[in-house]
């Protein structure tokens, strides 16, 4: 029998994102440890292991978004992630607010070309 891994963010976090994430039917969350979204195998969100939220924009709106909320591109282990911005806390507890910015990074990871499965398939004799 597997345990499942748990993860250190807190409750009130999860519950933020969940929240987020529900004004979108077509999106669940994923990830065990470290809570996720994506499309077509293309992550464009997620909370860090201190409860944050990163999100995935185009580079005009992420460069928009830089400014207007004075805010910066997201770390994870030490990397810059580049298309990433991290989402000020203010805004994070804003559903309302931060839903044109979550729709928008759904839509551009669903234009992208989807990623090859990883499955392998047996073959049947």
């Amino acid at each position: 029998m597997t345990s499942k891994k748990e993860n250190n963010i807190h409750a009130d976090k999860i519950d933020l994102y969940d929240q987020i994430i529900k004004t979108n039917p077509g999106i669940e969350q994923k990830g065990a440890t470290i809570p996720y979204t994506s499309m077509n195998g293309h992550m464009f969100s997620f909370l860090d292991k201190a409860g944050s939220l990163c999100l995935r924009l185009p580079k005009e709106v992420r460069e928009d978004f830089l400014k207007k909320y004075k805010t910066t591109l997201c770390k994870s282990y030490e990397t810059v992630l580049k298309e990433y911005v991290l989402v000020p806390e203010k805004l994070f507890e804003n559903t309302k607010e931060l839903k044109k910015y979550f729709d928008v990074s759904f839509e551009y990871v669903k234009n992208l070309k989807p990623k090859p499965t990883k499955k392998i398939i047996k073959a049947t004799k």
